[in-house]
């Protein structure tokens, strides 16, 4: 086994020498006459266990080694070697970064050898706890997910890749496939873990209300304001995450960019600058890149978000994590409501693993509670599907020449087909299509609000979506 490397540094030749030379039998040393050379020895060695420096040298001085050593490698034990006079100075240096210090002049070699010995074993078993504590914290931040797809564990690689640093991550993703928790697996996972995470949904917030949110207000900046720190604020030291990024109006996306460019901001209503340091984490179900071409979104601002970009794909691209989330679901719901569930019959699991899931994990989640609330005990079965989700053909999705816009959305039932006049063109059937999946999307939208009679808050809720998602499909299919 190779003996661990330690670096003694003295301006005195013989000194650094003598002490090279005395434990060399346990250790490979390496010398350094000041801190200059010493630090470039540092960045040169990464398996270096110590480093034992004089205080007084020509240039730098001891202390100020030992914190330009720790910073660049913090697994790196420390002595400092003191005159007798200067033993406050050596506590004080301790509480900068050094592990242990001795006095001048040396006379108990054991005395020595044990403390380098001490240093280096207090660092080793340091790094094994914080080496074992980030694989805890890996193994929690990933297990919040339950997939094991191909696509998903391309979301975990890219998840634990990004999370130590300080990147801005842009998530990309339909509704309810998971982006916040990607968010939060990432900020559980970096240096920030034990700061705040400060969640932002900018798509449930006027404007003018967001921007007071996000900077924060002083007293009388508008009609019953009162000083308040905003998120900016909130989240320093930690992540800030903001859903739904592509709703904010031009006017916060000009003050959203100055802020990533400086992390400097200021509350509505003052003129003072503050500062505060966090990590941005964005999230949207739109094509970002596109709204920028076409003007509806900053051109500038969309290339600061996109450091780096993760996309959580939805249900439909990984069915085969249905299963085990539909597990997991249960597990989780039975055990909040009396633990009666054990399972689910295979005929039922089948249903759920044919349904398209336009709502995404979010929509499963949703439907499996609502199963195992209602259901008798035992396993689930057919019987505890909602209609919405065992009665769902694709082949049923409406057709847009047959939907009229209303000011209200209309039951299916009550959507009439449009008069064709007979020719020799539509005397013969056309040949079937194959529905798309966003047929297949809006005929399970259309199905769940006419069953909640056209009530979209419930649609949304048993849909797992937003209601303003619920209403921009809405609008983009021209049905209000």
């Amino acid at each position: 086994m190779a003996k661990p490397k330690i670096l003694i540094v003295d301006d005195e030749k013989p000194t650094r020498d003598a002490m090279a030379r005395i434990l060399s039998g346990s250790y490979d040393c390496i010398t350094a006459p000041d801190a200059e050379q010493a630090l470039a020895a540092v960045a040169a060695n990464p398996d270096l266990a110590l480093v034992m420096t004089d205080y007084k040298m020509p240039g730098e001085d001891g202390v100020a080694l030992i914190k330009k050593a720790k910073s660049a490698n913090p697994a790196l034990a420390c002595i400092l070697i003191t005159a007798f006079g200067e033993i406050e100075l050596a506590v004080e240096a301790m509480k900068d970064g050094a592990d242990d210090f001795l006095t001048k002049p040396i006379t108990d070699i054991g005395q020595m050898e044990i403390r380098v010995a001490k240093a280096i074993e207090k660092n080793a078993l340091h790094r094994k706890v914080e080496d074992l504590e980030r694989r805890i914290g890996d193994v929690k931040a990933i297990d919040a997910f339950t997939g094991r797809s191909p696509s998903m564990e391309k979301v975990y690689r890219l998840i634990r890749k990004v999370a130590p640093t300080d990147a801005t991550v842009l998530i990309q993703g339909p509704s309810g496939s998971g982006k916040e928790l990607t968010a939060r697996a990432i900020h559980d996972l970096s240096r920030r873990a034990s700061g705040p995470f400060v969640a932002v949904e900018c798509a449930s917030l006027p404007s003018s209300l967001l921007e007071s949110e996000l900077f924060g207000a002083v007293k009388g900046a508008y009609t019953g304001a009162l000083d308040r720190a905003g998120c900016f604020e909130t989240a320093d030291g930690g992540t800030l995450f903001l859903d739904e990024i592509g709703e904010i109006d031009q006017n916060v996306q000009v003050k959203l960019l100055r802020v990533l460019e400086t992390h400097t901001f200021q509350r509505v209503g003052e003129t003072k600058d503050r500062k505060s340091d966090f990590r941005l984490i964005a999230a949207t179900n739109k094509n970002l890149a596109r709204m920028a071409a076409e003007g509806k979104f900053r051109e500038d601002l969309y290339y600061r978000l996109n450091v780096i970009e993760i996309k959580t794909p939805p249900l439909s691209e990984h069915k085969e994590d249905i299963a085990p989330l539909v597990a997991r679901f249960i597990k989780e719901f039975s055990s909040e409501n009396g633990g009666a569930v054990k399972g689910i019959e295979p005929d039922a699991m089948k249903v759920l693993e044919g349904f398209p899931w336009p709502g995404n994990v979010r929509q499963l989640r949703n439907a499996i509670e609502r199963m195992v609330v209602l259901s008798s005990g035992g396993k689930l079965t057919i019987d505890d599907i909602p209609d919405d989700i065992l009665h769902y053909s694709p082949a049923a999705a409406p057709q847009p020449a047959a939907l009229q816009p209303a000011a209200a959305l209309q039951p299916a039932a009550a959507l009439q087909p449009a008069v064709v006049p007979f020719t020799a063109a539509t005397a013969a059937p056309a040949a079937p299509q194959e529905p798309t999946l966003a047929d297949a999307e809006k005929s399970q939208i259309l199905a769940v609000l006419d069953e909640c009679r056209g009530n979209k808050s419930e649609a949304a809720r048993r849909l797992g979506i937003s209601r303003r998602t619920l209403h921009r499909k809405l609008n983009e299919w021209r049905l209000i």
